[in-house]
């Protein structure tokens, strides 16, 4: 059965999934999987979570902030490595920083880090979050990996979240 399993996940390409946050509180609904979709003659590889300019954006894990960078096409954004260094998660497009955050800086999961915007060349009319997830290769640079699907583990984050409301 087991050799079935393993079969089937490298047949069929099985979505990885990780235990998130999700990233802005109550602005779940409406998101939707924008990683496979063109952009500039290539795959978005990110999530866009629309939300009004200024609302927080939140650690999706606990980790460390591994750069602070500001970028023609992201504007501001955020690197944040998970404990273990195995994941980067990438925020782009924020108005701004929260005050404490610092490259170094050990944050908590849910911890507001930034604040939605519209900088770099997103839309001014449309603030959102560009939200990516990459693996890390052993050489841990915040700049390369390999880009992983973030919206099933948001879903399952999501989901995880109301079964215990109820």
């Amino acid at each position: 059965m087991l050799l079935i399993w393993v079969l089937a996940a490298l047949f069929f390409h099985q979505p990885v999934l990780i235990d998130i946050a999700f990233p802005i509180a109550d602005y779940t609904a409406g998101v939707r999987d924008t990683f496979h979709e063109k952009r500039n003659d290539r795959e978005h590889e990110a999530i866009d979570i629309l939300a009004p300019q200024g609302t927080p954006v939140r650690a999706v894990v606990t980790g460390v902030i591994q750069k602070l960078f500001l970028s023609k096409p992201g504007g501001n954004t955020i690197y944040e490595f998970d404990q273990t260094g195995v994941y980067c998660f990438y925020y782009a497009h924020l108005d701004r920083y929260a005050v404490e955050i610092r490259e170094g800086t050990t944050v908590n999961r849910g911890q507001i880090i930034g604040y939605v915007g519209s900088t770099g060349n997103a839309n001014v009319s449309t603030p959102h979050l560009h939200f990516a997830i990459f693996e890390l290769g052993p050489e841990k640079r915040w700049w390369q990996g390999k880009a992983i699907n973030p919206y099933p583990s948001l879903l399952v984050g999501e989901r995880r979240k109301d079964a215990t409301r109820h």
